[in-house]
């Protein structure tokens, strides 16, 4: 190949090589996501004095909740303190107003797992237990070893 070819042929790849590096700046940046709603706001405020029957005691706590109607995700953090013991477990239970009593509708961590304080998590929710939120419905309860019953209950109310 003569020189003015392969000088001809290097002034070619170089401007192409140029194009695409200005081409890649120029790029517009990728749209960002789709914001996701903020989703609704639940409050709990947690005592002895709401489990059927009452938990004498200073125990308190109290929940932050979250549900995402279009993604169908609830999270939450649930503090406490005061209890008697180490919590055993923790759910939400419901159907079921202030006063009534209702089974397991979705637990605040797998059995068996040692529970922190705060216990935070999330879930996809099935439809019952997305009804009864947003029909205030679902309470959450804390187990302890002296309470298996329940130490501390707390109705999940919209956040004011």
């Amino acid at each position: 190949m003569s020189k003015s070819l392969k000088l001809a042929a290097a002034l070619v790849a170089a401007a192409v090589l140029a194009g695409c590096a200005q081409t890649a700046e120029q790029k517009p940046a990728a749209p960002a996501a789709a914001a996701q709603p903020a989703g609704q706001k639940f409050t709990a405020q947690l005592s002895g004095a709401q489990e059927v029957p009452p938990v004498p005691g200073s125990a308190a706590g109290s929940a932050d909740v979250t549900y995402n109607p279009s993604t169908k995700i609830l999270t939450w953090k649930v503090s406490m303190t005061g209890l008697s013991g180490e919590a055993q477990a923790a759910h939400f239970h419901g159907p079921a107003g202030p006063g009534q009593n209702a089974g397991v509708m979705l637990p605040l961590a797998p059995k068996g797992m040692k529970l922190g304080n705060p216990i935070q998590g999330s879930a996809e929710l099935k439809d019952d237990v997305a009804k009864a939120l947003q029909a205030g419905q679902l309470y959450i309860n804390i187990h302890t070893a002296a309470n298996p019953n329940g130490e501390l209950r707390g109705q999940v109310v919209p956040a004011k």
